[in-house]
């Protein structure tokens, strides 16, 4: 399937005829990993949407898959669901901009479903760039955010305090993860209800990809108040030999002590050890203080994300 824009009067444009995306079917699943697995770190959050969907079919995996171009062998694709996420490879050149052209008119076409644009920072911008006129306004545009990764031993001695949260812990988990959601994001994921958000914290506790440092236990005999938590992540997307962290939250009374340095360090030596050779995370680029963190640990860049928030 074609679609052929107005014939452009400068001779030397490049194209007039833009191909569209395709919606992919459960057979091109295996095609589609394997465009993801050019650069498995920058379509992590891809990448583990298509495992779930080969393994419990699309609906399961919460959304749908595009790819470009319309027929013939996949070059980039497109994952759509709570966030629209795409993935073109470096080496497609200038053929990049024909691929994101596609996946903006095959998203125009659809409405907004997404909360969010996230992804390498040129495909992500491109899309929002296509989609700026058509789409309720942003309300914020992150452009820089470093993609950090590691992939050997932290530099850092791990916290021998932090370990996985257990589901018996989730009504004492939760309210650090709204706290976390709530200061990034700039609304509470439970405002309306949360039982979506409820369900997806107890999913990650109970798969054990989520990781939780708890206060010394109070001076209380009765033990009356529970522990607070002091730290606490989570793997929010596994895929393809890469282990993404997300949600890395301190406590504001404790920050400044080395909590996530020392907590950080122990989600990656857990993690290499159970889940992941490769462990990764984006992080805004004005947090200074995070970046100087993930820094002590090991992480380096290998990449820059961008993130449109609706």
């Amino acid at each position: 399937m074609v679609e052929v824009d107005p014939v452009v009067a400068d001779p030397t444009a490049r194209r007039a005829v833009v191909r569209l995306a395709r919606v992919l079917g459960p057979a091109d699943l295996p095609e589609a990993l394997a465009v993801c697995s050019r650069d498995p770190v920058a379509a992590v959050l891809a990448s583990s949407r298509l495992e779930i969907a080969v393994r419990a079919g699309l609906a399961a995996a919460g959304g749908q898959a595009w790819g470009w171009p319309a027929t013939g062998p996949l070059q980039a694709i497109c994952w759509a669901g709570a966030n629209l996420v795409p993935v073109i490879p470096v080496t497609l050149g200038d053929d990049a901009a024909e691929a994101i052209e596609a996946f903006v008119r095959t998203a125009r076409a659809q409405g907004r479903r997404s909360s969010s644009i996230v992804g390498e920072s040129g495909a992500a911008l491109g899309l929002w760039a296509g989609l700026e006129r058509f789409w309720p306004r942003a309300r914020e545009v992150r452009a820089d955010q470093p993609s950090l990764a590691i992939a050997r031993d932290p530099d850092v001695d791990a916290d021998p305090r932090v370990r996985l949260s257990r589901p018996e812990e989730l009504d004492r988990v939760l309210p650090a993860c709204v706290a976390m959601f709530t200061e990034e994001v700039g609304y509470s994921p439970v405002a309306g209800g949360g039982l979506a958000y409820r369900e997806r914290v107890r999913s990650l506790v109970t798969e054990g990809r989520s990781y939780v440092r708890f206060a010394d236990a109070p001076d209380d005999p009765y033990r009356r108040t529970a522990p607070a938590v002091e730290f606490k992540a989570e793997l929010g997307a596994v895929a393809q030999g890469v282990a993404q962290v997300q949600g890395v939250w301190v406590d504001p009374a404790v920050r400044g002590r080395g909590l996530s340095e020392g907590g950080m360090a122990a989600v990656v030596v857990d993690t290499r050890r159970r889940v992941a050779p490769v462990i990764s995370l984006y992080v805004n680029g004005y947090n200074e203080r995070a970046l100087r963190a993930y820094r002590r640990v090991g992480f380096e860049q290998v990449g820059t994300f961008a993130t449109v928030l609706f």
